[in-house]
């Protein structure tokens, strides 16, 4: 091309990257333009559900647009999760995605209602989410290692609780099935909630569950808290084991859960929802109740949290091979 012919473009050239910029930020200045949904795929008192509602009002007064949460559970979070995906992908519905919808269910369902990679944008991870080991205040045991006792004595008649086949807390009741030779039966149930209420009555005898919608029970005695499920001892949680520590090996089943939008949104608006996220999490009022529940706050930027994903899907892929999960 001729240097003349070349330049007469330069001003149109340099029109077009302005016209994409001023698109960009048009994007992000015009959203939100109405209410703004959370989507939890678990029933209401779970440790998701508690996430979402302490930080949608901090988030609110961020987007200045009311932030909603609304529970659709059942099947893992996939049903939550493909209502997001048949609302607009404009920002104005989002997921709280979790372990076990992104990261696990890929490897135990035949087939998913949607592809955790090519239909998912990655947001913001909110929090990282270690599990306690819980027990209900009659069972006779005071420790992993009577548990593990008890359960050999009674191998098959004890049973754990978990939001949900495919959850983590189901893999981690898989995990320290298998990895201390004991013979647990799984119960699945549709959100943390009624998984609570029947291990308070006694209907379960146990369950891996965040301390953030389960340590008040055991602080008012209707359930006893045997281990914390991380490598590390929680720090609100001292004097609380590790399961590790009580002699099973490499158990550190640690979920998160996480901002997630439908592909196609906007990058601008998935990176004003990562901002504003990250805002609320840096909060010293919002990270000090995270802490004190268990919860490790994130807020990773959506690139971040795509090659985190990347390494999570991997290594419950080899849980859930381990254990040999299969759907129900």
């Amino acid at each position: 091309m001729k240097l003349q012919p070349l330049l007469k473009l330069l001003p149109a050239l340099a029109a077009g990257t302005v016209w994409l910029g001023a698109t960009h930020a048009w994007a992000a200045d015009a959203f939100p333009s109405k209410p703004v949904k959370i989507l939890v795929g678990f029933s209401p008192g779970g440790s998701n559900d508690v996430v979402a509602r302490l930080i949608a009002p901090k988030l609110a007064e961020g987007l200045g647009q009311q932030v909603l949460v609304e529970n659709r559970p059942g099947a893992g979070g996939n049903i939550a999760a493909s209502a997001m995906l048949g609302a607009p992908a404009d920002g104005h519905t989002l997921l709280m995605c979790t372990t076990g919808t992104l990261s696990i269910q890929p490897y135990i369902l035949k087939s998913m209602p949607f592809d955790p990679e090519k239909d998912i944008a990655p947001v913001t991870q909110v929090v990282n989410a270690p599990y306690m080991l819980l027990v209900n205040s009659t069972l006779p045991v005071k420790s992993v290692k009577e548990l593990v006792a008890y359960a050999k004595q009674k191998p098959g008649e004890i049973n754990f609780a978990s939001s949900g086949t495919g959850t983590g807390g189901h893999l981690a009741g898989e995990m320290l099935k298998s990895r201390a030779g004991i013979d647990i039966v799984h119960v699945a149930y549709k959100g943390t909630g009624q998984a609570m209420t029947d291990l308070i009555a006694g209907q379960v005898s146990m369950i891996f569950d965040q301390p953030v919608s389960s340590m008040q029970y055991a602080r008012a005695g209707k359930l006893r808290a045997l281990a914390v499920a991380s490598p590390r001892r929680l720090a609100a949680f001292p004097d609380i084991p590790t399961v590790t520590e009580a002699g099973v090996p490499d158990f550190d089943p640690v979920t998160w859960a996480g901002i997630c939008a439908a592909k196609n949104t906007p990058p601008a608006v998935v990176e004003r929802v990562q901002r504003e996220v990250a805002k609320v999490l840096a909060m010293p009022e919002i990270s000090k109740r995270l802490a004190a529940d268990g919860l490790e706050p994130v807020g990773s930027t959506p690139e971040q949290f795509r090659a985190f994903l990347a390494a999570d899907k991997r290594k419950w892929g080899r849980v859930v091979k381990d254990a040999d999960v299969k759907a129900e």
